[in-house]
């Protein structure tokens, strides 16, 4: 697995005025007393072994240093917190998530607003989320909640994105979204001229759609209309992150340029010649291994969807639908559509496998939020957990919810445990790099520097 140095990762384009927002991010967002976590394990994102009996010290909301217990030193004055028999993430980091799709069991553009897109950040960040990434379908709000968050007066996890995104007239995304969050554009000229509208609005990145939905849509984004998006935003100095589900797809994408593939592919096993090309071209790949299996998994009721930290996730309207059984038959009831889920969810885990012994740049995402079944923030641990399933070891899928999903997005501040980097923190009880179901155990949230959410389950 490889993290990029920070002369090969590329910083996505900042707002302008970006020392005015650092100053306003300083006066509003960081904690300004120096406070030392003690005694700890720290999993510091890097992908090394952990670090016990450790000590983290934090200084407007920073990370000054870091170190054994008797290494680091502790000014007078200096808050300490006794975390002994606890373990340190960097907080993790979603590239690939989406924000005021859903609310409870329904979506529909009436659900992006200011409220519904606060409480998803609240939750992302209350399950050791503090970095989202909503990849598309975003509308004029987007800009002013990531211009609060750059500030330091958002709510919940930091906030990244890609804009509206570009789909198919009649085909992808098929999904119900207000006139203002997506272009589907039907001539290459309309997709430029789309590109160009984004790039004004200086996204983190531009989103497109390549996917007929398993052959349920009559119309796949064509070669020309993606590699007229693809030139034009590589013209504003933006990368591509492109959605796709066949390997063949994934192919011509990277291609044609494309940074980013934003799902695994599931219809075939990855073959040398699309790893070399990824690794050729400096792109990253994302699974959403979670994507598929919520097609099916909670109307399967494994034990686990009925722990507390599960059910906290689930607004009521939410919980009480997969708690009713006629939904769980229907859900079911098409063998044919379960196969397909199911070997979606297995070939995903092969390829994700398989890029990572590579040495291909591997992100980090699920897709949560695109639907109500995709549960903002539990969705992530659901995600490591599969990721484990697949044949990584718990380290290799805690560096990519964090040492790699953070330089996938150009970002150096954040995403490893180490001086300089912003105290952005997840505790947890055990030792999720011996037992990933360990990151459920949460007790704590930090994010610069301050604590901002106690235990999921109280």
């Amino acid at each position: 697995m490889t993290i990029p140095s920070e002369k090969t990762s590329r910083p996505l384009h900042r707002f302008a005025g970006a020392l005015l927002v650092a100053g306003l991010a300083a006066s509003f967002g960081a904690a300004a007393d120096t406070i030392a976590l003690r005694h700890a394990r720290v999993i510091d994102g890097s992908g090394g072994a952990p670090h016990e009996n450790s000590t983290i010290l934090i200084e407007d909301g920073r990370i000054a240093a870091v170190g054994p217990d008797a290494q680091v030193r502790r000014p007078a004055g200096t808050r300490e917190v006794d975390l002994s028999g606890r373990s340190i993430l960097p907080g993790m980091i979603s590239n690939h998530s989406h924000l005021g799709m859903t609310d409870g069991a329904g979506a529909g553009p009436q659900n992006y607003n200011r409220g519904n897109i606060e409480r998803q950040l609240r939750q992302f960040q209350r399950y050791g989320v503090t970095t989202v990434t909503s990849l598309g379908l975003n509308g004029p709000l987007f800009q002013q909640l990531r211009a609060e968050a750059r500030a330091g007066i958002g709510v919940g996890a930091d906030l990244f994105g890609a804009d509206r995104g570009i789909g198919v007239p009649e085909g992808a995304p098929p999904m119900n979204v207000a006139p203002d969050q997506l272009y589907r554009p039907t001539s290459v000229e309309e997709a430029r001229v789309a590109v160009r509208e984004m790039a004004a609005r200086k996204p983190d990145l531009i989103k497109i759609w390549v996917d007929d939905f398993n052959h349920t849509l009559a119309y796949k984004m064509k070669p020309e209309i993606y590699t007229a998006v693809i030139d034009e935003s590589h013209k504003h100095g933006l990368r591509v992150a492109a959605h796709v589900y066949y390997l063949d797809d994934a192919k011509k994408l990277i291609a044609a340029g494309a940074g980013i593939l934003a799902h695994g592919v599931r219809d075939l096993p990855v073959d040398d010649e699309l790893i070399a090309a990824i690794k050729a071209k400096d792109a990253w790949y994302i699974s959403t291994l979670d994507l598929d299996e919520a097609f099916y998994i909670f109307a399967a009721q494994p034990e686990w969807t009925r722990t507390p930290f599960f059910r906290q996730a689930l607004q009521p309207a939410l919980a009480a639908q997969l708690d009713d059984p006629a939904w769980q038959r229907q859900t079911l009831a098409d063998p044919k559509k379960l196969a397909i889920w199911e070997q979606g969810v297995k070939t995903n885990q092969a390829n994700l496998k398989r890029l990572v012994e590579s040495g291909a740049k591997v992100g980090f995402g699920t897709d949560s939020g695109a639907t109500p079944l995709r549960i903002p923030g539990f969705a992530e641990h659901r995600e490591l957990q599969l990721a484990v399933d697949a044949g990584l070891t718990p380290l290799q899928a805690i560096t990519l919810a964090t040492g790699n999903a953070a330089a996938l997005l150009g970002l150096d501040d954040r995403g490893v445990i180490a001086p300089g980097k912003r105290a952005d923190l997840l505790v947890v009880a055990g030792d999720p790099s011996h037992e990933i179901a360990d990151s459920e155990k949460i007790e704590a949230v930090w994010q610069q520097g301050r604590e901002v959410s106690g235990p999921v389950v109280p």
